[in-house]
């Protein structure tokens, strides 16, 4: 993966965005727990209560609360109530308190006052409650007492405030010592009570207020889920422009780098890998990517987010996330070395069936001939088998995952609640801190669940990228020299072979020896010897499809290796055997390699080539469709429009690979007549199987095992090589020969 690092650079700022995003959504999914806890910490448990220290008290009950502080305690409490003597501003908030007085808690206090405020009250009202168990029943347990007090009368607790002043200290602090080992939530929820307790002595509507503090902590809790939810989205729209935008980047530079292979790259890759290593691979990196993007940021700041505000709720149950997170990764890691080798098999196997595939089709006419079908679909089958046995192991493998995952996400679930009720029944945690523990811990485990997602398709991203890289990596045998040479313009058009020999890489036989030639401009140069003798290779050698092993390549007078390759290409029209057509029109593939060639001046190559008649014939012309692969049109047909189209892109040098192989004697021969008035100045190569084309050719090259046997007209070769003449003998009659000869 990161062999392709350097693709991610023109999108970091997207890539940044996103992750600024994905620390958004994750607070607001961490936050929203914290808000559940607090509807059922505050607004069930606690009518909406959110502050121990009372808004407003009675004179009573603040003489009464006040005995179970300490004294510098008592003193910061009496400097932040004021007692009340106009009772109007709040006899509608508060309505029973006409017949008693009231202290109002002061505006606008600083926020650490507040806090000491709430602690005070609260472990007041802890200390009178562990005052009051010890008293009366010492063997009755604490949580029943902190049950009592959500119905406690403070009537009656005022009636003991005499009784209580005549306690000796010791008790007072050990109650007091009691309450400082509580925790702090557990201090908050009691408090909480005794804060009901007084306003409702004050006859303050408590059902309001609660029902008012879980609508606006509702109302949070959706508005922070829009924004989850906005985020998220925009997080999806970033992460996929991203993967998009470096998959078509990706694919660009392997389509452009297979441009540039010579026949060696080609040698090492199939055409059916190159292919799905540029469509297959891409997607499996694009994929990843945007799950990286979306799951790989997301998943850490989840978990760790989710493991502190889990420590916040309570540190006793933070113990069990290791635990269910440990054999998260022990299951990861099973799998994980399990399926990664099958994924590699899997890979190979796509290039195999696509190649299997891709000959199947190509050769379909062939296959139908011979009348093997069930041996192709034995062959298929067979790759196609393996491919369905490496994908169902993997398949199967991590199928495992979904349910194991679940397994222990609701095993964490019991042993939270089973350890958490016991500290509910401990009065060391709250009904809404544990519930808030369980889907902070579920969150822990979806966080590992998101992870193990991104590990699941690592391997198959990571096989693909180390396969692109290798097509990306890969250095060419031919490629253009730092400073190109200029031609001598008077040598333009010369194709000169100076003691060339050729073998391909990691052959031992030399393909062609010592080949020494000139083809000059407005002169036709054959080339013709029988199969295997280095014809093409040859042909091949000029337009640098291959390096010469040894020995100097001359065009325009300038060695080919010291020219650029679009220079060097743009000085040659090559017709290979084989005419490739692509799909689109006629027009569109005779104007393939000139686009600014006129109308008249395409008509004029078409009728140089033979081509004209037919072309005219069809409905639309030069509008008409070439279907993908020219099946709608015949091998002579494709032949000629191949010719064509070289002669439209009117280069200096002309190369015809046995071009003319598929074409009727009349055909080829009035096609050769033609061309010497297209290009009076050009120089043309021919390979060619027939005598009958070359024998008007100013030069003939005869091969033999990849030797020249002899160079010459028509005429003294046929006096003085007997390579030629036997291939003459072959294709031509005895008054021929010996016309010939004369």
């Amino acid at each position: 993966m990161l062999k392709l690092s350097r693709y991610y650079k023109p999108f970091i700022g997207a890539i940044l965005i996103a992750i600024v995003l994905l620390f958004i959504q994750a607070m607001c999914d961490l936050k929203l727990p914290d808000y559940m806890s607090d509807i059922v910490n505050i607004g069930i448990q606690s009518n909406g209560l959110e502050r121990v220290a009372p808004e407003a008290i009675s004179e009573k009950g603040l003489e009464f609360i006040k005995y179970f502080m300490l004294p510098e305690e008592s003193a910061f409490v009496d400097t932040k109530y004021n007692k009340i003597n106009n009772k109007e501003a709040y006899i509608k908030q508060y309505p029973a308190i006409e017949n008693t007085d009231i202290y109002v808690l002061q505006q606008n206090l600083e926020k650490e006052e507040i806090e000491k405020l709430n602690s005070i009250f609260a472990l007041s009202s802890k200390t009178m409650l562990n005052l009051v168990t010890n008293l009366s029943q010492g063997t009755q347990n604490m949580t029943q007492s902190e049950q009592e007090t959500e119905n406690l009368d403070l009537s009656k607790a005022y009636e003991m405030l005499p009784m209580l002043t005549s306690i000796p200290e010791e008790s007072l602090n050990q109650a007091r010592q009691e309450a400082y080992q509580t925790p702090e939530s557990m201090l908050n929820s009691i408090g909480l009570v005794f804060t009901q307790s007084f306003y409702q002595e004050l006859g303050m509507d408590l059902l309001k207020l609660q029902n008012q503090f879980i609508l606006q902590t509702g109302f949070k809790m959706l508005g922070i889920c829009m924004l989850g939810i906005v985020a998220a989205i925009l997080v999806g729209f970033f992460g996929s422009r991203v993967g998009a935008g470096i998959g078509k980047n990706i694919r660009k530079d392997v389509f452009e780098k297979v441009q540039s292979f010579s026949s060696a790259e080609f040698n090492n890759f199939s055409s059916a890998s190159l292919i799905t290593r540029t469509t297959n691979d891409v997607t499996q990196m694009q994929n990843f990517i945007v799950m990286m993007i979306r799951m790989l940021a997301y998943a850490p700041i989840m978990g760790i987010g989710s493991l502190i505000m889990m420590a916040r709720k309570t540190t006793e149950l933070v113990w069990t996330i290791p635990l269910a997170c440990g054999l998260i990764l022990l299951l990861i890691g099973f799998l994980f070395k399990m399926v990664f080798p099958k994924i590699k098999i899997v890979q190979k196997l796509t290039d195999k069936i696509n190649l299997v595939a891709k000959e199947n089709l190509s050769g379909l006419m062939v296959v139908r001939a011979f009348g093997t079908q069930n041996y192709e679909e034995n062959r298929f089958d067979e790759v196609n088998s393996q491919v369905m046995k490496n994908n169902k192991f993997i398949n199967r493998s991590m199928s495992m995952m979904m349910p194991s995952m679940m397994f222990i996400m609701n095993g964490l679930n019991l042993l939270i609640l089973w350890v958490g009720a016991d500290a509910i029944a401990k009065s060391t945690l709250q009904v809404g801190d544990l519930m808030a523990v369980m889907q902070y811990g579920i969150e822990v485990v979806m966080s590992f669940l998101f992870v193990s997602m991104i590990f699941v398709m690592w391997p198959r991203a990571s096989v693909s990228a180390n396969r692109i890289a290798e097509v990306l990596e890969t250095k060419a045998t031919i490629y253009d020299p730092e400073h190109p040479q200029k031609w001598d313009e008077s040598k333009k058009g010369y194709v000169e072979f100076k003691n060339v020999s050729f073998h391909y890489p990691g052959a031992d036989e030399k393909i062609l020896e010592n080949i020494n030639f000139t083809a000059k401009p407005g002169q036709t140069t054959a080339i013709i010897g029988a199969t295997g003798s280095g014809k093409t290779t040859i042909i091949n050698l000029i337009p640098r499809l291959f390096d010469a092993t040894s020995g100097e390549v001359l065009v325009n007078g300038v060695n080919v290796k010291n020219m650029t390759q679009f220079e060097l290409h743009n000085q040659i029209a090559y017709i290979p055997q084989k005419g490739n057509l692509l799909s689109g029109t006629i027009e569109e593939n005779l104007k393939y390699g000139n686009q600014e060639a006129s109308e008249e001046f395409v008509k004029k190559c078409v009728t140089v080539a033979q081509a004209k008649e037919f072309i005219e014939n069809k409905e639309e012309k030069y509008q008409s469709l070439i279907s993908q692969g020219a099946k709608n049109v015949s091998g002579g047909q494709k032949q000629r429009l191949s010719i064509a189209r070289a002669l439209v892109k009117n280069s200096p040098i002309y190369i015809f690979d046995d071009s003319f192989s598929a074409l009727d004697f009349k055909t080829d021969s009035n096609l050769r007549k033609a061309l010497k008035s297209h290009g009076p100045n050009s120089t043309f190569i021919i390979v060619a199987q027939r005598v009958s084309t070359i024998m008007q050719a100013e030069q003939i090259i005869v091969l033999n095992e990849g030797k020249i046997a002899g160079i010459g007209t028509h005429e003294e070769l046929l006096k003085n090589c007997s390579t030629y003449y036997e291939i003459a003998a072959s294709q031509l009659s005895q008054e021929e020969l010996e016309n010939g000869r004369k």
